[in-house]
């Protein structure tokens, strides 16, 4: 039976799909029908993943534009693009350097808007794209100078890409998710730094890649069909908590 969030004949294309989050979205994208194209610059470490959901996979460096040019090329038509592919460096601010800034400014703002003006060239049926920014596009931490402001940037391009988009019937949204559990954070998160900053959060957990799996469906369906420029915070209400 058909549902709104039914994403059968439809072709998605996840970035950073090698990591845990790239390859949640596009097992949750292909469990809704979608034909999925995993994309990364570790292609051998999405193997497994592609195998099992019967996805193709395809070589991709966001900050080369000859790379994305490929690999949107052997995607083929496109319905859905999740920018998902990210990174951060963890430095104090006056010890952050202008290769820092320019590498994390590359992948997680640069790669996003090389990666959606591409894609929506392509959307000649109209599509959505997903971009997945952060709630330290909002908030900020010390020590990740770089990534705080790339994703505060990222919110911004999502409003400005969801206007000039709209009349070629492309839909633009982001999801921003706070702190969520990965093996590359479950040593920080086990000790008591870690573990007091999850009593700030009010729901007293971390996210689970699960988490992000509703609001991942609803922008890229036609559950969503009149929304566009919209950021789904998704964060254990830990962004409006008291200071």
């Amino acid at each position: 039976m058909h549902t709104p969030f039914d994403l059968s004949g439809k072709t998605a294309l996840v970035t950073g799909a090698s990591g845990l989050l790239g390859a949640h979205f596009c097992r949750v994208l292909a469990g809704a029908g979608a034909r999925v194209v995993m994309a990364a610059r570790r292609v051998e470490a999405m193997a497994a993943t592609a195998a099992e959901i019967g996805a193709t996979t395809a070589a991709l460096d966001v900050t080369d534009e000859a790379s994305i040019a490929a690999c949107l090329d052997a995607a083929g038509p496109l319905d859905i693009l999740v920018n998902n592919a990210g990174m951060a460096v963890t430095r104090p601010l006056l010890k952050h350097t202008a290769a820092d800034w320019d590498q994390v400014m590359d992948v997680n703002l640069r790669g996003c808007f090389l990666m959606a003006t591409e894609a929506a060239r392509r959307m000649t049926r109209g599509g959505s794209i997903i971009n997945i920014a952060s709630v330290l596009g909002e908030r900020i931490i010390p020590g990740v100078a770089g990534y705080t402001a790339a994703k505060a940037g990222l919110l911004h391009l999502t409003r400005q890409m969801a206007v000039e988009l709209a009349r070629n019937n492309i839909r633009v949204n982001a999801i921003a998710p706070g702190y969520i559990a990965s093996d590359i954070n479950a040593e920080f998160f086990a000790s008591e730094a870690g573990q007091a900053m999850v009593k700030r959060i009010p729901q007293r957990r971390l996210g689970q890649p699960g988490d992000l799996s509703g609001a991942l469906l609803l922008l890229a369906s036609d559950a969503s069909a009149h929304m566009t420029g919209s950021t789904i915070t998704i964060d254990g209400g830990h962004s409006i908590s008291s200071l």
